[in-house]
């Protein structure tokens, strides 16, 4: 059965990146001698520039909850229709995060550099960047939920996937990064019945702490952070930077959503924003999205070895001089995709004699 991929579209550089990775996606999948099938969503989101927020409140917040309902029920579909991956380019922050409320997602990142392998799985599914607005004279108000059952599924899916990525033993610490003074010590205890019931051991610690930490000794070989968004989210640029010489604008990254309805759907994305002020230019930087691509292939398209080969693909390209003006390259998006698909080709095996 032809695998098929979901493909979901925002505003801003959005059309420009769905369509390298329609080519690229493409182009492994032809070089492993395989066929995926991708579906479109019919809709095109809204990123943050493009909401018109001078037009007011009330169509600013009509728009994001309209978006929001269409790609819930976007992923929904494609979930009961067996697809297992989604690619999604850059929407409007408050949409996405009413979508990841709703399906309860974390975000998976490896941030790994010579010295240390770190798993960062953000919680998504709750706290200040979920939650609901509501709009009094002169102020807004906005209200947000954590809960024992999200956190306990939270921490059980990121205890499961450091065992995947480390099967030799785990990680060698295990943190939560949380503002946890603020929830009148309810976390301490869902924290604490999590490690009695996984039978390992959790540091619960404020943000600041695990800043300090990370500063003053960085992170053990095999770390698994746990962490909320709103201390993920700012930090992960500097994650990255700090301890695996990336940039944002060629990272991609996965999400996984918990909620019954949608078991065994992943969505990928650029760590980057929708980059309006890019969009037409030629100029954005499509790595991450190539990435993404990758990615999806090898894990859900059956192309073993793709990350292996775009990787290497990229670093010849690099080598070369070949990318974008933000990487100090010369070259479009365009010409930096060309010259990626030329350089993809399929791995020459070593030929078997009668002696081998």
């Amino acid at each position: 059965m032809q695998p098929v991929i979901g493909l979901a579209v925002g505003r801003g550089t959005g059309p420009e990146l769905a369509a390298v990775f329609e080519r690229v996606l493409a182009r492994i999948t032809d070089v492993h001698a395989t066929d995926v099938g991708v579906v479109r969503s019919d809709r095109i989101y809204h990123s943050y520039a493009s909401l018109g927020t001078g037009a007011g409140i009330d169509r600013a917040r009509d728009l994001t909850r309209d978006d929001a309902d269409h790609y819930t029920d976007f992923c929904r579909t494609q979930a009961a229709l067996g697809t297992t991956a989604v690619f999604r380019t850059a929407i409007n922050a408050q949409s996405l995060y009413l979508v990841r409320q709703r399906l309860r997602a974390v975000k998976v990142d490896l941030i790994a550099g010579r010295d240390v392998s770190l798993l960062l799985v953000r919680d998504a599914a709750q706290g200040f960047y979920t939650g609901e607005n509501i709009h009094v004279a002169d102020a807004l108000v906005r209200t947000m939920t954590f809960s024992r059952e999200i956190t306990a599924k939270v921490v059980a899916f990121a205890l499961d996937r450091a065992r995947r990525q480390w099967p030799d033993g785990g990680a060698d610490e295990i943190v939560m990064a949380y503002k946890f003074h603020l929830l009148d010590g309810a976390l301490d205890g869902w924290a604490a019945e999590c490690a009695a019931r996984h039978g390992v051991r959790i540091r619960l610690c404020q943000p600041d702490t695990v800043n300090r930490d990370l500063v003053e000794r960085g992170p053990a070989p095999r770390t698994l952070i746990i962490a909320g968004n709103e201390w993920a989210d700012i930090m992960h640029v500097m994650l990255l930077d700090r301890f695996a010489s990336e940039r944002q604008e060629s990272r991609s990254t996965e999400n996984v959503y918990l909620h019954p309805d949608v078991a065994g759907l992943a969505e990928y994305q650029t760590v980057h924003g929708s980059a309006d002020d890019l969009a037409g230019t030629n100029t954005v930087n499509p790595v991450a999205t190539v990435r993404a691509a990758a990615m999806i292939a090898e894990r859900h398209a059956g192309c073993a070895g793709a990350v292996r080969q775009v990787e290497q693909s990229l670093a010849a390209l690099a080598r070369r001089g070949v990318g974008t003006p933000d990487t100090g390259g010369a070259h479009s998006t365009t010409a930096v995709v060309d010259a990626l698909i030329d350089a993809l080709e399929p791995e020459r095996r070593p030929l078997q004699t009668a002696e081998s």
